[in-house]
Parts: structure tokens; C-alpha cells; sequence
């Protein structure tokens, strides 16, 4: 029962302050406060009042809606989302390929698709055959490195890679994909979920049974047998798997409405996305699309100068004319986007493309084309829930509090620093509990952004949890990026009076 005496605490992740003194406590492992205390719950009623909205659209960059003149859209994620269902068809239609067509242990179709075992955003590595989170600075987070389905070690992931750090040599390429020499695979997709799901039970069963393999033949088996779910059609045969289109049809027609011109680019075949769009839209869907472009092979799309357009008839069959005018109403298959460009003149700040690959979608138009990009991001609505919830906010700040406990006592009060900082470390395995027992949040990797976070900042100007969110700003809003501080703008706790901001060290450590 160690009291930590009276504490001020700052929510500084919220830019808000509030101070109140308690007298608080750890009683098997839950705080509380003493008798004729204020409740912790006080600690953060502005906080509450204040909540954070899972609808709205962030801003990473300065965009003017009213300069927007052309919408375009992908397909998968960003259009139309997919219930869970669809990870688990994808799972055991990969599992039952590596049986039947790679010789794999029968044995591993025990293993079912776990929902809650992986995040996006994480990364792979194909020579020890370990999943991970990293963050912004290639460092990995300690207690979320797992072989098969068990979390590694902290001692001996920092012996095998000689410390937490991930030279960028060993990264992903640019494309978060493992080749020319890079050893790490970042998985960015929301289909990856069942890939990362399925690398990690294969790698379990031969763990558990001794079996002796090559972890990079595993990881290209496992890749070829979910790609050729994706290539057999075994996938888009699941029309009935689409759970819901977040008012698709609704945004459509508000942008129309405004006359505004927009276009679809996926990498979907015609068939899966007319079925698809008849079932969320309604069978005129194309006539509210001025292009559509399917079977894209994006990222190749936005690179790739040679491949010519094909036109697809309404039979779905490909025709041999040369196309020299992108129609309305009609759909076409590859291309690039050079004749994209010049066929429809549509280039620069007055087009703003949605996708959820922050890679596939977004790197190449807003670095290379100077499109502005806006990443639809669906486990942000789920994240901002959580962290809108009473225990989440008392749980951080507490953190922020113990974080500026640990700065101004480690070299003066040391058994109180010891109990701050085996309490901090307590409330950052909490912290990460709230999201995914495994791996934490999307967003952040303790204190630091993950690494996912870090490219979706670069990439895209705008984000938000479903196209719906822009119902709900007019066509001409402007989206700012919050002005928070960096960090050499913010006083440093050691620097701070006690009554600004830190807790009076002296009455804690007489407590």
C-alpha cells in the first residue's frame, strides 16, 4: 500500500490541465483513494466533458474542400467494408491451400482464425519468422514480438537484434514489401489480418512439434496460397460477406449534387465490384462515376507507363479498341495513371483520392502527382471509443503524471522512483490491454507513434474513420491541422514549479 501523496495531473495528449490533490494508493493492484480523499474519478472531469468525436475527419495537412473539384475512390475498405466473416473465409481457404497444394501438415487445419490476434501496420520478419510492432523510430516495442502465437522473451529479442533497434537497411522497401535485401515485411492491408493470423499458427505447430522448416518458405507459401484466394476467385464469389456500405450512396449523391466529378480505381475485378455497388448503391451506380478503372494493380498503376487501358463490355469481356476518351458509364481495366492523366486532364491539387492502403493508394499521389489524399482508416472509430472511456483517460493520466514522477526523482528520491516506475510500466501494459492484448493500439507504440502512424502522417492529408464522417462538413470546409506542441515548446517536467504541474515530491516521499 504505497501512497504517491498529492498529485497534479496534466492530460497533455488532451492539452488539458487539471489539479486536485489525493492521497492515492495501490491495493492489489487497482488505485484507490484514502478515506476523505476525492475519488479519482475527479481527477479528469474536464477531460470527460470533452470528449473526442469518432466522427470526424483529421487533418495531418492544410485542405481546402472548395478546392476540390474531382473525388476518387478504391474499392475495398474505402467504398464498401466487409464483416469479419470474410478474414475467416480467407483464413481457411489459405489453410486448406497449403494442405492441399504445399504438402503442409493436415494437422495445422485445428488452427481457426482468432479475430483479435493481429493489428494492421505491423511488421514481419521473414528470416526469424517473429511479428512485431515498431514505432516512428524503428524501435520495436518490447512484450508485442510473438513467434507463432507466443510473445517472445524481452532478453532475447534485444540479443537478437543486438539491442530494440531495427537498422533501415533490414526495413521494409518503400512499399512495405521484404525484397532487395530488406529482411522485414510491413503488413498495411486490412486483408493482411488473415495472412499475419495464418503465418503465426503454421509457425506454432512446427514450434510446439519440433518440426525443423524455413521460415522464408513458410512466409512465400503462406503469401502465394492468400494471393491465389484473391487470384481463384474464391474470394469474390463472398457477395454476402459485405456488412455494411457507412451511407456510401450518400456521399455519392451529395457530391453530385455539388457537381462534382469522381472516378473509382480498384484493383478488384468488374464482376466482384458491379456486384458489390448494385448491392450497396443500386444498379445506376455508374452513372454517378464519370471513370471507373478496375483490376488497376496499384501501386503498378501510379508507376507504370506501358500498360494501355481495355475497355470491359457488358459481358465482362475485353475488347481490342484503342481507347482514346476515358466514357462515363462504361468500366476499363488496367492502364496507367500517365493516360489516365492525359486523357482526362485531371492533375494536381484539385483531385483528393480516398483509399485504405496507406502505400498502394496514397504514397505515390501525393508525392510523385501532387493529388491530395485522404486514407480511410476503420479502426479509428473503434480506438476514439476507447479512449472517450472513464478508465482509459484515469489510466493515462496516471501514466503522464508517473512519467513526470520518474524525470524529477531518478536521481534523488530512489525508492519512491523505484515504485513510479514499476507503477508506469503497470499502466503502459494497461494502456496497450485497452486496444489489443497483443499488440496495443494502431496509433502508438507506449509513448512514441507506431511506424504505421508515421506514414499515414507523410502520405495522407486527411483521415477519418469512414467516408460517411464527410456528410458531416460542408463541401467547402476547410480541414487545420491541430497546433500541438513540439516538444522543445513544452517546459520539461524537471523545469516545471510544483504548482504548475508536478507533484510535491517532499510530502510524497515524507507519506
Amino acid at each position: 500500500r504505497t501512497s504517491l501523496g498529492k498529485v497534479i495531473c496534466e492530460r497533455r495528449a488532451f492539452g488539458q490541465s487539471v489539479s486536485d490533490p489525493a492521497s492515492l494508493c495501490m491495493d492489489n493492484g487497482m488505485w484507490s483513494c484514502s478515506e476523505n480523499d476525492i475519488t479519482c474519478s475527479e481527477l479528469v472531469p474536464s477531460i470527460m466533458s470533452n470528449l473526442l468525436n469518432p466522427d470526424a475527419i483529421f487533418s495531418n495537412n492544410e485542405m481546402s474542400l472548395s478546392d476540390i473539384e474531382i473525388y476518387g475512390f478504391d474499392y475495398d475498405y474505402t467504398l464498401v467494408f466487409y464483416s469479419k466473416h470474410l478474414h475467416t473465409l480467407i483464413f481457411n481457404a489459405a489453410r486448406d491451400l497449403l494442405i492441399n497444394e504445399h504438402r503442409y501438415p493436415v494437422e495445422i487445419r485445428k488452427y481457426e482464425y482468432d479475430p483479435d490476434f493481429a493489428i494492421r501496420g505491423l511488421h514481419y520478419d521473414v528470416q526469424r519468422a517473429v511479428l512485431m510492432k515498431i514505432d516512428a523510430f524503428h524501435y520495436i516495442q518490447l512484450g508485442t514480438v510473438y513467434r507463432g502465437l507466443s510473445v517472445v522473451p524481452d532478453e532475447e529479442v534485444i540479443e537478437m537484434y543486438e539491442g530494440s533497434h531495427v537498422p533501415l537497411e533490414q526495413m521494409s522497401d518503400f512499399y512495405g514489401k521484404s525484397s532487395h535485401g530488406n529482411t522485414m515485411k510491413q503488413f498495411m492491408d486490412i486483408f493482411s489480418l488473415p495472412e499475419m493470423t495464418l503465418l503465426s499458427c503454421v509457425n506454432e505447430h512446427f514450434l510446439k512439434n519440433n518440426i525443423d522448416y524455413e521460415p522464408v518458405h513458410l512466409y512465400k507459401d503462406v503469401k502465394d496460397s492468400i494471393r491465389d484466394v484473391h487470384i481463384k476467385g474464391i474470394m469474390y464469389r463472398a457477395i454476402e460477406y459485405i456488412c455494411y456500405a457507412e451511407q456510401t450512396r450518400a456521399v455519392l449523391a451529395k457530391l453530385a449534387d455539388h457537381g462534382k466529378k469522381m472516378f473509382l480505381i480498384t484493383n478488384s475485378p468488374s464482376s466482384f465490384v458491379d456486384k458489390g455497388m448494385r448491392y450497396i448503391v443500386g444498379k445506376d451506380w455508374r452513372d454517378l462515376f464519370d471513370v471507373v478503372i478496375v483490376q488497376a494493380e496499384k501501386p503498378n498503376f501510379f508507376n507504370d507507363k506501358r500498360r494501355p487501358f481495355r475497355k470491359v463490355n457488358e459481358k465482362g469481356v475485353l475488347l481490342w479498341d484503342k481507347i482514346h476518351k476515358l466514357q462515363k458509364g462504361q468500366i476499363y481495366k488496367q492502364g496507367n495513371l500517365y493516360e489516365f492523366l492525359k486523357l482526362t486532364g485531371w492533375r494536381g491539387s484539385k483531385v483528393l483520392y480516398f483509399g485504405d492502403h496507406i502505400y498502394s493508394d496514397l504514397a505515390d499521389l501525393t508525392l510523385k502527382h501532387g493529388w491530395r489524399t485522404g486514407a480511410i482508416i476503420p479502426e479509428l472509430r473503434s480506438e476514439l471509443k476507447i479512449m472517450n472511456t472513464e478508465q482509459y483517460i484515469q489510466t493515462m493520466t496516471w501514466l503522464q503524471t508517473l512519467t513526470g514522477l520518474l524525470e524529477q526523482m531518478q536521481h534523488t528520491f530512489l525508492e519512491s522512483f523505484s515504485v513510479a516506475l514499476l507503477s508506469s510500466r503497470l499502466f503502459r501494459e494497461m494502456t496497450k490491454g485497452f486496444f489489443n492484448a497483443q499488440f496495443g493500439s494502431l496509433f502508438r507504440t507506449d509513448q512514441n507513434p507506431t511506424y504505421f502512424l508515421r506514414r499515414l502522417s507523410r502520405f495522407a492529408d486527411i483521415y477519418m474513420a469512414s467516408l460517411s464522417c464527410l456528410l458531416n462538413y460542408d463541401v467547402s470546409h476547410t480541414f487545420y491541422p491541430r497546433r500541438t506542441p513540439l516538444q522543445h515548446e513544452l517546459p520539461a517536467w524537471s523545469d516545471r514549479p510544483p504548482a504548475a504541474g508536478l507533484p510535491l515530491l517532499q510530502e510524497a516521499q515524507a507519506k
